[in-house]
């Protein structure tokens, strides 16, 4: 039976029957008799000395499992005597799995959402996906050299054998994850800052003590800057504090009904609705402590929007603001905002580089949330190595397709 038709990945190769078989579809191949050098003396050789029947699990075919019978030739060389496979173009030595199938395999295993949904699908073992997931891993992950001159560093919840939380390292201009390390530890981001870090200035993160300190004791003196969310939400905390301590004391009604209604508190002035207003009058008249509290969230919220108008230019202004909130939140000896001042006070400079420099940690919160959905498909990692690689790799091919071709 001879075909015409060119098929990807047996276009040298001769097809002689197709047949429906058991659980999908056999293809029986063979290659075309032809001249081969003897691996042994090096001489040139066409003498056939028998020929054996190997099975290959190939690509599906029309949803199908696909499997190559393939005909393989033996040669003998006439000089030494020796006795060798032909060459061909679709299977490597020893191996039960078609070129096209290993490779159809390493593009889909690094989008797949499991390596059981991958198994399941190309028709194999979940240890045989690993395995061809590993094998890729070591030949794409190179190890960092150098990091830029700007890095975000965020953590993780990995739950790993490596430790619970994991932290990972990306370029602050190009939002491409780097690296990630094994835990959080202090020691270990230094470490890995004093060996790398030789080229950044400056460092975003969110408002962790130990990953200021890491950052210092390795690069010596860089530009940190805060990241915006993580220090506006200690003034949200604290009117959440006041609040919850103000209702505590009201009757089971208006209490249940004011937690339900906390939103008003903290959205946008502005953008509030006729009710939602109307709500938020009710509970702010209920005590003038909430009132203040309030009104203080309001005055951030003031300064944070001129701060972004500033921008680099009015830096000073911006400065001049964030003292003005120091004396309005002292003038009212509300606890909580006491206690956030406090920190505001400690990451001052932070603080303002964030309008300084423009940087957000945004965009890694969104890798970590991937990351963290990621995990919970595959019902958790306790390989790290595994871990880390299906992370990188999937956002260093993200924008390639699932698909050979």
């Amino acid at each position: 039976m001879n075909f015409t038709i060119k098929m990807p990945g047996l276009e040298d190769v001769w097809i002689t029957k197709v047949e429906e078989m058991e659980g999908g579809i056999a293809l029986h191949v063979e290659m075309p008799v032809k001249v081969h050098k003897c691996p042994s003396c090096g001489k040139r050789t066409k003498k056939v000395h028998d020929y054996r029947i190997q099975k290959i699990k190939h690509l599906k075919w029309f949803e199908r499992l696909t499997y190559l019978f393939y005909k393989k030739r033996r040669y003998a060389c006439s000089c030494c005597g020796k006795r060798f496979a032909e060459e061909n173009p679709f299977v490597h030595r020893y191996q039960r799995l078609s070129m096209e199938w290993n490779r159809a395999v390493s593009v889909r295993i690094v989008q797949a959402k499991t390596f059981k949904e991958t198994a399941k699908q190309f028709g194999v073992s979940v240890s045989t996906v690993m395995r061809r997931f590993d094998r890729l891993a070591v030949k794409e992950m190179s190890e960092v050299q150098e990091l830029p001159k700007v890095i975000a560093i965020d953590e993780y919840k990995g739950d790993t054998k490596a430790g619970k939380y994991q932290l990972i390292i990306a370029d602050g201009e190009t939002k491409e994850p780097i690296d990630i390390l094994p835990n959080r530890k202090k020691k270990t981001l230094k470490d890995y800052l004093q060996k790398h870090g030789t080229n950044v200035d400056v460092v975003i993160m969110d408002m962790s003590p130990s990953f200021k300190a890491a950052a210092q004791k390795a690069l010596g003196k860089p530009v940190i800057v805060a990241d915006r969310f993580h220090f506006c939400r200690y003034i949200y905390w604290a009117l959440d504090g006041v609040r919850r301590r103000i209702q505590s004391e009201w009757n089971d009604y208006d209490r249940k009904k004011c937690k339900r209604m906390r939103y008003v508190f903290y959205k946008d002035s502005a953008k509030l609705t006729e009710k939602e207003r109307w709500y938020l009058d009710r509970y702010l008249g209920m005590d003038e402590e909430l009132r203040r509290a309030y009104e203080l969230k309001e005055s951030y919220c003031f300064w944070f929007k001129q701060a972004k108008e500033n921008g680099q230019v009015k830096i000073k202004e911006t400065k001049q603001g964030l003292l003005n909130f120091y004396r309005k939140v002292e003038q009212e000896g509300l606890p909580e905002f006491e206690k956030a001042i406090r920190t505001f006070k400690n990451w001052q400079t932070e603080v303002l580089n964030s309008f300084l420099f423009d940087y957000s940690n945004g965009f890694l919160e969104g890798i970590n949330n991937l990351t963290k959905v990621m995990k919970r498909n595959a019902f958790g990692f306790r390989n790290f190595l595994r871990a880390r690689a299906r992370i990188l790799l999937l956002h260093k091919y993200k924008k390639m397709g699932s698909h050979v071709g």
